[in-house]
């Protein structure tokens, strides 16, 4: 991937972040997380909860949280999780508590 054309410490836009992280392509893809899949995530990336909390800028116990089920992502943390998901290429069933939105 080649950021090389983005402006260093500049704001960009979103057109261009997303053209930068190939996701200007088609139909963007909204996955509801749940408990299973964000621990799935984490396993296949190989991190802790606190160094995957680092990487989403939260905190050590929001992760556990959501794996332990006590609350789910929302909102911009949910796409957040998306993004992360599809550039690690993480891939998975959509099932009945994971699905895509139409």
């Amino acid at each position: 991937m080649d950021l090389t054309h983005l402006p260093m410490g500049g704001k960009i836009t979103l057109y261009e972040y997303k053209e930068a992280f190939g996701l200007s392509e088609g139909k963007e893809r909204r996955y509801h997380w749940n408990s299973q899949s964000i621990r799935a995530l984490r396993d296949y990336m190989g991190l802790t909860q606190q160094q995957m909390a680092d990487e989403l800028g939260t905190r050590q116990q929001t992760i556990s949280e959501w794996e332990t089920g006590m609350y789910q992502p929302r909102g911009g943390m949910n796409r957040l999780l998306t993004l992360v998901a599809e550039r690690a290429g993480f891939d998975y069933e959509i099932g009945e508590d994971i699905h895509q939105d139409d």
